[in-house]
This record gives structure tokens, C-alpha cells and sequence, in this order.
């Protein structure tokens, strides 16, 4: 009988040491996500703040046009956000005059001097940064501080949420200078009527954020000063909120969208919220009026 009573306490210590060490673990994970803004050689800006990743684009004298290079910054950034479980919503933004100018057309030009094949988007080694974008199961929101046009706007319509300034463009000038704004071509007809999209498509021409937010391509517009903030504290209520619940629900709307609604409605993404330990976690803090503890799992 004594042996039997020392291994269960031994049993007893060593669970509560797992649980103890999965706390600190949680801990150390969550204080190595707030870190100093680092800046890559490829104008990419990238913060953490605890469950919220800041990603700018810091190219402002190029319009913070899309370089090889920066598009696999981003690329590599967004990645890394679905998949280690601390980032639960990330901004997107820019410095400078314009949110994205599109491709860098400069290096593009370089390329073709240089008799450098081009790929399409879709036909390169790499995958597309906007597919990526749509992808990520963590939730993103544009901060249009400035400008969206060619592939900043697709790079905008690639995000979940958008907040603009009064009075920037927005627009797909493709077809003006030859190109072919595959991934607007396919998405912008999904998220307005038909008519107005071949419009923007087919004549290039630009709209203003008024016209854009009365088609619901904005969420909200605010006062220049204060688009990033408002982007900011959006991101900040999603990540408070669970974080199962929140990347399944993202999930099921972007792949069931398309779906008729008996297969969409059985799509299986993911952990699932309602087996979850934050699930009983949520109805408790709710009943007990106090916040919830969010474990992630």
C-alpha cells in the first residue's frame, strides 16, 4: 500500500510539473512575441505585440511597390504566423503616400533588359503572395493609410478586413500597361456586381474609397491619422476573442464561400471549437462574469 500511495503521488506531481510546465511554456512563447520593430533589407517591417503581428510595407519612395524580395518577406512572415499558434491577427499596412503601388514595374523592366524569362504569377517556384494572404488562417486587416492600386489593391482585396482614409484610389490599371491582374480579375467580381467590376477591370479607371466602402470593399473609413489605430484596436478585439473559434470561422468562410450550402456547412477545418478546452473555458467566464483565459487549445 505504500508503494501504491508514493506512485501516485508520484503520478499526481509529475501532472501537475506537465501542467505547470505547459503554462510556463505559454508564457515564455507569448513574452517572445512582443519584440522591437525589426526592419528586413527588403523594406518589410515586421512587430509583434503579444498576439498581434504589425507588417508594413516601408518602401515609400518606390510607392512600396512589390519587389521579388519583399513579396517573399511577406510571404515568409505570413507563414510563420498560421503556423506557431501565438499570433492571433495581423495588420497589414503602409508607410509613406500609398499603402502598395503594386508590382515594383522597375524591376520588372530590369529583368526584361536583361532578357530574364517572365513568369506569370501563378507559374513561378514560389506561391502567389496574395493567395497566401487569403490563406492564413489568422485573421488580417488592411490599414489603407494611402493609395491601393495594380497589386496593392489585390493585395488589399487578399485581406479579411479593410480600413481606409477618405479620398485614396483604388483600382486595377492592368489592362493600361499590359498587365493581366489575374488574382483581381478572379476575386473582385466575387466581391461586388458583376458590372462594376468588368468597369474597374476593363477601362483601368480608379474609385475613391467612398465609392469603394458603398460596395462594401471598406469596412470603415476614418480620418487618415487614424486608420492604422482603428486597424489596430479591430486586430486587438479579434485576438482577444478564442483563438480556435476565430481561425475556424475564418477557414469555413473563405473554403465554404464557394461551396453549395450541405457541403459547406459539413467542412471540418481545423481544430474543432466545441471540443475544445477554451470552449468550457468560455462558457465559464461568461457565467462567472470575468474574462476568459484563452489556452489555444
Amino acid at each position: 500500500m505504500a508503494l501504491i500511495r508514493e506512485l501516485m503521488a508520484a503520478s499526481v506531481q509529475i501532472s501537475s510539473d506537465g501542467e505547470a510546465g505547459r503554462a510556463d511554456s505559454d508564457r515564455a512563447r507569448y513574452e517572445r512575441a512582443v519584440s522591437e520593430p525589426q526592419r528586413y533589407e527588403s523594406g518589410l517591417i515586421v512587430e509583434n505585440r503579444g498576439h498581434l503581428r504589425v507588417l508594413t510595407l516601408d518602401r515609400p519612395e518606390r510607392r512600396n511597390a512589390l519587389s521579388s524580395e519583399l513579396q517573399a518577406d511577406l510571404v515568409d512572415q505570413l507563414l510563420d504566423a498560421g503556423e506557431g499558434g501565438t499570433v492571433r491577427a495581423i495588420v497589414l499596412t503602409g508607410n509613406g503616400p500609398a499603402f502598395c503601388a503594386g508590382f515594383d514595374l522597375k524591376e520588372i523592366r530590369e529583368k526584361d533588359e536583361r532578357g530574364e524569362r517572365f513568369r506569370p504569377p501563378m507559374n513561378r517556384p514560389g506561391r502567389s503572395v496574395f493567395e497566401v494572404v487569403t490563406e492564413t488562417p489568422v485573421p488580417i486587416v488592411a490599414a489603407l493609410q494611402g493609395h491601393a492600386v495594380a497589386g496593392g489593391f489585390e493585395l488589399a482585396l487578399a485581406c479579411d478586413i479593410r480600413i481606409g482614409a477618405p479620398g485614396i484610389k483604388l483600382g486595377l490599371p492592368e489592362a493600361t500597361i499590359g498587365m493581366g491582374a489575374n488574382f483581381g480579375s478572379v476575386v473582385l467580381p466575387k466581391r461586388i456586381p458583376m458590372g462594376i467590376a468588368m468597369e474597374m477591370l476593363l477601362t483601368g479607371d480608379y474609385v475613391s474609397a467612398e465609392e469603394a466602402a458603398r460596395w462594401g470593399l471598406l469596412n470603415r473609413i476614418v480620418e487618415q491619422e487614424a486608420v492604422l489605430p482603428t486597424a489596430l484596436e479591430l486586430a486587438e478585439r479579434i485576438a482577444g476573442n478564442a483563438p480556435i473559434s476565430v481561425r475556424r470561422m475564418k477557414e469555413t468562410a473563405v473554403k465554404g464561400v464557394e461551396l453549395p450550402l450541405w457541403q459547406a456547412l459539413r467542412l471540418d477545418v481545423g481544430p474543432n471549437p466545441y471540443l475544445s478546452e477554451d470552449r468550457a473555458e468560455g462558457i465559464a467566464a461568461y457565467l462567472e462574469k470575468r474574462r476568459p483565459e484563452w489556452r489555444g487549445r
